[in-house]
């Protein structure tokens, strides 16, 4: 790919120290380094348009204070050439850009971002880079962001005090979650003296004592370019991105800095065993509710053999059913399934691996250690066959090989997979291409005793493990409660006037800044005379009766779905289809047991699943259709066995394996529940919805919170056999009426191949099948709710809903430039800022014509909901600008011509087409989006929000039941 002289690739400054390609990821890996300061530069070069760029510093807490969380937070809130007090926020109105965000991890932060426009990088690059190393870091941003003390009532110094502030508020949403606070604790434990000891993200508890001062001397010990690694992926060249790089940051720096290190951890010399306890709702079933897990501390993960190694033991493992370990969790009585943490973090200095149960009980904590040890043992003498081996090291290379960017841009997927190693000393060409490295590990799983040497060498030999039980307690978080409040009313007591006032001017002086106004055009931007004019979709190659094809650069991955439209079923076989979807690809079909099949997918495929979805038409939300969806993809030279295999599982799945069956049920119910806290604005949203139209009601029955209800309902019923027997009748029966009908096939392969592939699909399906009698057909809906829905859960997620138009309405296009004016110029600002939540938005769903708010991790409930009625406030009673329906506009469009991977967009424009959203259809909703004007806003806020009928639902914790009685919503408990 390189074609100057290396010695012409770097900016002055900068010394160029390797160039490599890698052919099967389509780039080449240029490392580069300033000398002067030591820091480092690693540049993906690629024909591709998206350009990435990220910053990581390396972070090293030393305690759960979450000062690097809240630091990062902070850092984005004004800098030296940027003093606006939000320019991270005003950049993502102003951008065409394909990813924004920030991260903080375990020992890291970085700041990355993405553009297919040239113009918009580059102004993305110069606000990141001036914000990162020249932060302001203001006192009030800083008790905004992190943590602040107020009183309830912010002008009465008789009130209580309460704690406040957005990471505060976040990590206790997160560590709601019993699968955080398990890591969190194993961490803890599995690590006595190094940075891993702590939670990065900040314990709730301990956030409050994180002064200022203590954050801007970790700013001032982290944030150095010394400490830095610029890591980007495009095609602008390294020598430009350096140019900028150096006079906007480097030469600013006169002297190097002693880069952050993390120290080996102290390593045990003998396993240990620990108990904790986590918190369940008063009144809740404690039975079978305790978490057991067992870990190792492992090797140094910057080493690759050591790390492939690790990977290939773990896959061994636990990669799918029929790996010993995972069959063992799955099939023991001693829990209800395998805990979330099974597999291995290789992102820490020292890889861990780790194994376990939830659902169990705290007495059977040595036998589940001593199960683990004994699988162990049995793989240590007895070894695995070479052929699973083997199936094992093709995923790892159809892992490689595959372009993806369907969820982050494909060249921050690059980035962040070498950003760790590279960080820990890692050569980043290495981490990257590991043809050579899995070429070794061909050879060496031929000797029947490798398996059985690397079982004893990371694990079996390995003393440092420890075996963590965590059981609930339901008075647990009673006690936390009253500890903080104790905490605040000796605060509170301890105060004096003066201490009264300067807390009561805080409160003031933050809400003043939070409702200037600043001066927007310090900061860069685009405009809509940048936005292309064009939209890229995806076209298919080849079309005929069932087979739609299309060419993409796949780069030698082959990609099929069998598509079956839904027929006529009632609301008990809708509310099963999620169940259905995720049992079909892990149970047995015709004469193969779930077992056969588990390793055939292993050796052949890159994974098979299923799914199903339902959409209203472009014309009419209550008019629905639905598929069920069969989807694998495989290496080109497995295309055949992949085709088969699809045909088999479709066709011939059976539901007869019924301990199997239970499993799935109680592997399905355990990580629905747990999506809660993660997700939980979803699925209020989903509530607030279920009665606007049919496919919202179906979604909220069956993959809402009432569907997460019904499976943990069915979970429980199945220790009877025969309900475990009609269970399996109902699924055989279900899946009878899905298959009967005609079946439409999805190919996307490389050009060269795609005939063959075309080919071998028809010569496979050959069986015809009679014309539908009846499709879906579901009742139509338009009926409002008000519901707050108890769950274990320590933060609010509030919604708040409203019938509105389908997308080839005219009004669609204009609300769904709405939602982003509305986040933009009320919601952020009243809701995150002021009110402390994590998040806040607003948006059209075209497909169930609904207009949808939401809040995420929020600390309120009837705040937020007053704040939904004030953006429709704000927008008709107060003077709006012409800037911000332009950057409302920007985002919108932004996110429609968001990239996906190849085989992303060809499944985009099938899956759209099969619900009537033509490319016709699809692009002039964009050029009407392109022409939306203020009086459409308030045309339509008028016409669809101001005093009509709204849904609204809640998701929090038990202490919300009085406010969801107070105001009047139904409480349902999950």
């Amino acid at each position: 790919m390189t074609t100057k002289p290396f010695s012409d690739l770097a900016f002055p400054g900068f010394e160029f120290s390797s160039a490599t390609p890698i052919d099967a990821l389509n780039i080449e890996v240029q490392e580069f380094v300033y000398p002067r300061l030591g820091t480092r530069h690693v540049h993906l070069a690629s024909a591709q348009d998206e350009n990435v760029f990220l910053v990581a510093l390396r972070t090293v807490p030393t305690d759960s204070t979450g000062v690097a969380h809240i630091l990062e937070h902070t850092v984005l809130c004004g800098s030296q050439r940027f003093p606006v007090r939000d320019p991270f926020f005003m950049m993502t109105r102003r951008s065409l850009n394909t990813f924004m965000n920030a991260f903080t991890s375990s020992d890291w932060t970085a700041y990355p971002f993405a553009s297919q426009n040239q113009k918009d990088f580059y102004n993305l690059l110069d606000v990141y880079l001036d914000s990162v190393f020249f932060a302001n870091l203001h006192e009030l941003d800083f008790a905004q962001e992190g943590h602040r003390v107020e009183f309830e009532d912010p002008v009465s110094a008789d009130s209580p005090l309460v704690y406040k502030g957005v990471v505060y508020n976040e990590m206790k949403g997160a560590m709601s979650s019993p699968v955080s606070q398990l890591w969190a604790n194993f961490t803890r434990h599995l690590f006595p003296s190094s940075t891993y000891h702590f939670n990065s993200g900040g314990d709730p508890e301990e956030i409050p004592n994180l002064s200022y001062e203590q954050l801007k001397d970790f700013y001032a010990k982290h944030y150095h370019p010394s400490n830095a690694l610029f890591m980007t992926f495009g095609n602008i060249p390294a020598k430009d991105l350096q140019e900028q790089i150096h006079e906007k940051v480097l030469q600013h720096f006169q002297e190097p800095a002693r880069p952050a290190v993390v120290k080996p951890e102290r390593r045990y010399f003998a396993p240990l065993q620990v108990k904790e306890a986590y918190p369940l709702p008063p009144g809740e079933d404690r039975d079978a509710k305790t978490h057991i897990v067992t870990g190792w501390l492992l090797s140094e993960s910057a080493d690759l053999h050591n790390n492939l190694e690790a990977h290939l033991l773990t896959n061994v493992l636990l990669e799918n059913s029929a790996s010993p370990l995972m069959q063992a969790l799955e099939t023991t009585e001693f829990g209800h399934t395998p805990s979330s943490l099974c597999g291995l973090e290789d992102s820490y200095r020292e890889m861990v691996f780790v194994c376990g149960l939830e659902g169990s009980e705290s007495q059977h904590a040595e036998a589940v250690e001593a199960m683990i040890i004994s699988v162990l043992e049995r793989v240590a003498e007895e070894g695995v066959a070479e052929e699973k081996v083997a199936a094992v090291l093709h995923q790892l290379e159809l892992s490689q090989r595959e372009i993806s960017g369907d969820s982050y841009p494909y060249g921050l997927q690059l980035i962040l997979a070498a950003m760790p190693p590279v960080l820990q000393g890692g050569n980043p060409a290495e981490t990257l291409d590991i043809e050579s490295a899995l070429q070794e590990l061909r050879e060496s799983i031929k000797d029947p005793g490798y398996i059985k040497q690397l079982v004893r060498k990371f694990l079996l030999d390995n003393p440092h493990r420890v075996t963590l039980t965590m059981a609930p307690d339901t008075e647990l978080e009673a006690r936390r409660e009253q500890y903080t409040k104790y905490l605040l009313d000796g605060l509170h007591n301890a105060l004096g006037e003066h201490d009264k006032q300067q807390i009561v001017e805080q409160a003031n002086a933050l809400q003043e800044r939070q409702q200037q106004k600043d001066l927007e055009d310090v900061l860069p931007k685009v405009t809509l005379e940048d936005v292309p004019e064009e939209m890229v979709i995806a076209e298919p190659s080849a079309l005929s009766s069932n087979v739609t094809c299309f060419a993409q650069g796949t780069n030698g991955l082959v990609y099929q779905q069998a598509v079956c439209a839904l027929p006529a079923l009632d609301s008990d076989d809708m509310r099963m289809l999620p169940l259905l979807s995720y049992c079909l690809p892990e149970v047995g079909a015709g004469d193969e047991s779930y077992l056969d099949l588990q390793e055939q997918q292993s050796a052949f495929t890159g994974g098979i699943n299923a799914y199903w979805e339902v959409k209203g038409t472009v014309d009419s939300e209550q008019d629905c259709t639905g598929y069920f969806v069969l989807s694998g993809k495989a290496l080109q030279r497995n295309q055949q066995q992949l085709i088969s295999l699809v045909k088999k599982m479709l066709l011939e799945a059976r539901f007869d394996e019924y301990e199997r069956l239970h499993e799935l049920v109680s592997q399905l119910a355990s990580r629905r529940e747990q999506s809660v806290t993660s997700n939980g604005h979803g699925l209020a949203m989903a509530a607030a919805t279920s009665g606007l139209s049919p496919a919202a009601s179906v979604s909220h029955r069956s993959s809402g919170l009432e569907g997460i209800r019904w499976i943990k309902e069915l979970d429980k019923q199945l220790d009877n056999p025969k309900e475990l027997e009609n269970l399996a009748a109902r699924l055989q029966t279900l899946h009878g009426k899905i298959i009967a009908n005609p079946i439409q096939f999805l190919a996307i392969a490389e050009e060269a191949n795609l005939t063959e592939f075309q080919n071998a699909i028809r010569n496979s399906w050959t069986d015809k099948r009679a014309s539908m009698d009846q499709r879906l057909q579901l009742p139509s809906t338009r009926i409002h709710s008000q519901v707050g829905w108890i769950t274990n859960c320590q933060v609010s997620f509030c919604a708040k809903a409203y019938a509105t138009v389908p997308s080839s309405h005219s009004d669609a296009p204009i609300l769904t430039v709405l939602g982003h004016y509305l986040r933009n110029g009320y919601l952020h600002r009243a809701i995150r800022e002021q009110g402390g939540a994590y998040g806040a938005g607003a948006g059209q769903d075209s497909g169930n014509a609904i207009f949808r708010f939401f809040s995420y991790r929020d600390p309120r409930i009837e705040g937020t909901l007053e704040d939904f009625n004030g953006a429709v406030s704000w927008l008709l009673n107060e003077e709006q600008e012409e800037v911000a329906l332009e950057q409302a506009i920007l985002g919108v469009v932004s996110s429609i011509d968001k990239p996906r991977s190849p085989a992303g967009e060809a499944k985009s424009a099938f899956h759209n087409g099969l619900f009537g959203r033509t490319p016709e259809q699809r692009r002039d909703f964009r050029s009407r989006v392109l022409r939306v004007s203020l009086e459409d806003l308030r045309r339509v806020a008028q016409t669809y929000l101001q005093g009509q009928p709204s849904s609204i639902a809640v998701v929090s914790g038990d202490g919300a039941k009085e406010t969801f009685e107070k105001i009047g919503l139904e409480v349902q408990r999950l």
